[in-house]
């Protein structure tokens, strides 16, 4: 089978629709992930879409493949990536999700569970092979039966959540696939909810689903300021992750946002260690140890850090992107709408909820940044970075950018490309592994700091590629 490699992406499997991803590749798919299952001992896997236009058509495909390789189908229809979790955790062990993300609306996807464990890396190649060899083992017995699983999946949250005082928010799900379940239930958790865009619409006609650039956030701002809620929420297409936006307009960014749920989680989990990417704030790893929690920086990538949390038997993890994992309590999944039912009864508990965000430890900082490259040339542009970076620290004299920052005190990290710390803030510059992309963040401790070190990471930048342009970008 002729596919092009370029959608088998480090975590999932992305790509647009019908160029790259069509009915025929996902069919092939469900084959191969139907194979790899049941030579793990699994018979059963769900399959959930999001709202995108060509969810049906590929979640159909995908069903038949995995049928035929004698698998069980569990079809769980349109729902947030988290509820194909809940499904993966509590129907069965396996699962994908049909998904484009935060993607344009032209792309989709797929995101998966095998044996209990979100598939990253080496895992998703075996697939590619073995869709490209059609080497996957046929057989009978496959089915499929259908489950709505909204139902236990609310009840299992509202069962969870306890607000201390009913809130009132503002709630903006971008036509996402989290318009559908998040609103109701918020309300059943007890808030009252100014609902936006609830819809679900995949050609996104409002704005794009991705609460992490900031202008997806404008809507959510002016409701805000145009009614008496409290605080707004917003998700990203397909409800894993998280906005937040304060009453006066502040975009409280993931980061900041763990530093509140280590504080909770550490009072029932003393001594955890609490995980969390490269991208995340210099501030947050004190914030956890004064709260009397382990840090532990990771690489970027969902399934990474979930595979690492189950490694250190970590009880809360996040990414700078929005994706936060609750072990404590719940499933150790990225779920935006768990999460911001997390966020709203530790914020209940206080009669200022913006208060109780904006004290939270700060700098100043860039969202994040991207530098578009030719498919592939990321990581060539990261490992001459990171090939800088190791003679900058094994040399004991000379010159060069990195050479003098790690002399003036900078500490390098090579986990996830390369971060340089400075005792008054950090940059970072590391690969993307969905995109053909640079994806980098700076931060001080005043905005003289974010301005010399963010000169200092673009020079160090452009004498590997010169010429490198910015844009403000989604993880």
């Amino acid at each position: 089978m002729q596919l092009s490699t370029s959608i088998f992406k480090a975590y999932d499997i992305r790509g647009i629709v019908p160029v790259t991803i069509d009915e025929a590749v996902a069919e092939a798919l469900g084959r191969a992930f139907g194979t790899a299952a049941r030579r793990e001992g699994e018979t059963v896997v769900a399959v959930g879409r999001d709202g995108r236009l060509t969810g049906a058509e590929l979640s159909a495909a995908l069903t038949r493949g995995l049928v035929a390789a004698g698998v069980e189908v569990i079809d769980i229809g349109r729902v947030t990536t988290p509820m194909l979790y809940f499904a993966a955790n509590t129907l069965c062990s396996s699962g994908i999700q049909v998904t484009g993300s935060h993607n344009p609306k032209d792309h989709n996807g797929f995101k998966m569970v095998l044996a209990g464990r979100a598939i990253y890396g080496e895992e998703i190649q075996a697939l590619r092979r073995m869709m490209e060899d059609e080497s996957w083992v046929l057989q009978s017995g496959g089915q499929t039966r259908s489950v709505d699983v909204l139902a236990a999946y609310q009840a299992r949250i509202v069962g969870d959540i306890k607000l201390a005082r009913p809130m009132k928010i503002v709630v903006d799900s971008g036509n996402g696939i989290a318009g559908a379940s998040a609103p109701a239930i918020l309300r059943a958790i007890g808030c009252e909810v100014i609902e936006l865009f609830s819809e679900v619409d995949g050609n996104f006609p409002n704005h794009h689903p991705d609460p992490s650039k900031p202008e997806n956030l404008r809507d959510l701002m002016a409701a805000l300021k145009n009614s008496d809620a409290e605080l707004g929420l917003a998700f990203d297409g397909d409800g894993d992750r998280l906005g937040i936006v304060t009453k006066e307009g502040n975009n409280i960014f993931p980061d900041r946002q763990l530093m509140l749920f280590a504080r909770d989680v550490l009072t029932r989990v003393p001594g955890g260690t609490i995980l969390f990417d490269v991208k995340c704030s210099q501030r947050l790893a004190p914030a956890i140890e004064a709260a009397g929690g382990v840090p532990l920086m990771f690489k970027t990538g969902h399934s990474l850090i979930k595979a690492k949390m189950k490694e250190v038997n970590s009880p809360l993890g996040g990414e700078m992107s929005g994706h936060v994992f609750f072990k404590e309590r719940w499933y150790g999944f990225d779920d935006g709408t768990y999460a911001g039912c997390r966020l709203l009864e530790i914020l209940s508990r206080s009669p200022d909820a913006s208060a109780v965000l904006d004290g939270l430890p700060t700098s100043f900082s860039t969202p994040e940044l991207n530098v578009k490259c030719a498919e592939g040339e990321q990581h060539t542009v990261v490992a001459q970075l990171l090939a800088a970076a190791s003679a900058a620290m094994s040399a004991s004299a000379g010159g060069g950018t990195l050479m003098n920052a790690v002399k003036a005190g900078a500490k390098v990290s090579t986990i996830d490309g390369l971060r340089v710390d400075w005792p008054d803030g950090f940059g970072l510059i590391r690969a993307s592994n969905t995109t053909p992309v640079l994806v980098l963040r700076f931060e001080g401790q005043t905005p003289e700091a974010l301005h010399r070190i963010e000169g200092t990471m673009l020079t160090l930048l452009r004498e590997v590629k010169p010429g490198a342009v910015l844009d403000q970008a989604a993880h």
